[in-house]
């Protein structure tokens, strides 16, 4: 017998579970870029952690009530997770395991995998699905992840566990991330990347202009008395210095700051004068035609600290800009000042390539119900 209708009286009971959505949780959650995935694919969030109330209102404000601000050990010793849900997603602080911050073994927060590992256990959920930066994979902790996984009676194997690179998925830049995720039924694959690549210039493209004018650039002093506020309200722009106007006008389309060095020598600061290799990124601009050449991080604004030049201003991409690019919709809402929203958006797992991952899962759940 068909059940059409899970309300239907004369359906098994059993079949009930064919018509309710995937239940969802989502730790050390931030603006929620990791849960808009899921719920692009069909997941109900039911439960979320974050300990930073600012970025925990932007989830509020996007997904609901039910994310509690606070530190998750503590939540987990209130006994305030839920105690059934089908799937546990997050991504334990990076930091720790970050070559930016020096990848050290005695960061605290490379322990926080623990307290994800203990809500998979208390929520006893179905799947898990945890992101971080590649040194996850080759640590201690990831084996440890898997070693607790496997205690807990979730089968992961390398085919559910690698490093997915986010131009693969539709996302416009060069991020890269591991994935290890976690079933009860067996193997969960990765998602398969996708033929082609989205241009910075058609991530900027759609409702960036009004006929053939860019939208203009708000004032430099502008801060976001809208709250929330969404895309076009990100669109904001610095107040350079003349040197830093200098500099950038000298960087063409894809170069960095050897350029810089090669044709002003006098406006190259000292320490990159001395560093020879290594830092491409630095003082980069993006081009048009190609994915964005770097990975979206909290300082997105300063291009001294990566390729973040637009491909032809001679200006910093804007927060609406690095929101695009890491594939939120213009009408996510955001909670905070400029300086806590870039944090969010540069911490981010872009919901394109969560989606993706989810899209996996979902017909990962699927097939057990039809078994």
């Amino acid at each position: 017998m068909t059940c059409k209708l899970a309300a239907d009286t004369n359906c098994p009971k059993e079949n009930t579970f064919y018509m309710r959505k995937y239940t969802l949780i989502d730790l050390f959650s931030g603006a929620g870029g990791f849960t808009h995935g899921f719920v692009e694919a069909g997941f109900k969030p039911i439960f979320a952690v974050e300990k930073e109330a600012d970025f925990a209102e932007t989830y509020r404000l996007n997904f609901g009530n039910h994310v509690v601000v606070g530190e998750i050990e503590k939540i987990i010793a209130n006994g305030e997770i839920p105690k059934q849900a089908d799937v546990v997603i997050g991504g334990p602080p990076c930091q720790g395991f970050s070559n930016l911050t020096g990848n050290r073994q005695s960061d605290p927060r490379r322990a926080m995998w623990q307290f994800f590992m203990d809500v998979v256990e208390k929520s006893k959920c179905k799947v898990f699905v945890i992101e971080n930066v590649p040194n996850l994979l080759k640590s201690s902790e990831g084996e440890a992840i898997k070693k607790r996984a496997s205690e807990l009676g979730f089968t992961v194997t390398d085919q559910s566990s690698g490093v997915s690179k986010a131009t693969n998925y539709g996302v416009p830049q060069q991020r890269r991330r591991v994935f290890i995720i976690g079933s009860r039924y067996g193997v969960v694959p990765l998602p398969k990347p996708m033929d082609s690549e989205i241009s910075v210039r058609r991530a900027f493209q759609k409702g960036m202009h009004a006929g053939d004018a860019a939208i203009p650039l708000k004032p430099t002093h502008a801060q976001l008395l809208k709250q929330p506020a969404t895309g076009p309200d990100l669109h904001i722009k610095r107040n350079p210095t003349l040197i830093s106007l200098q500099r950038y006008r000298l960087i063409p389309e894809g170069g960095n700051r050897f350029d810089l060095q090669a044709k002003a020598k006098h406006l190259t600061p000292p320490c990159w004068l001395r560093k020879k290799s290594g830092g491409t990124d630095l003082f980069g601009r993006l081009e048009w035609n190609k994915p964005a050449k770097c990975t979206i991080r909290c300082e997105f604004y300063k291009p001294e600290k990566g390729r973040y030049l637009h491909p032809t201003e001679d200006r910093p991409i804007t927060h609406w800009e690095a929101a695009r690019l890491q594939t939120f919709p213009d009408s996510f809402k955001w909670s905070g000042s400029k300086i806590r929203i870039a944090i969010q958006i540069g911490n981010a797992v872009p919901p394109i390539l969560a989606k993706a991952v989810a899209d996996e899962v979902k017909k990962h759940l699927d097939s057990q119900k039809k078994d």
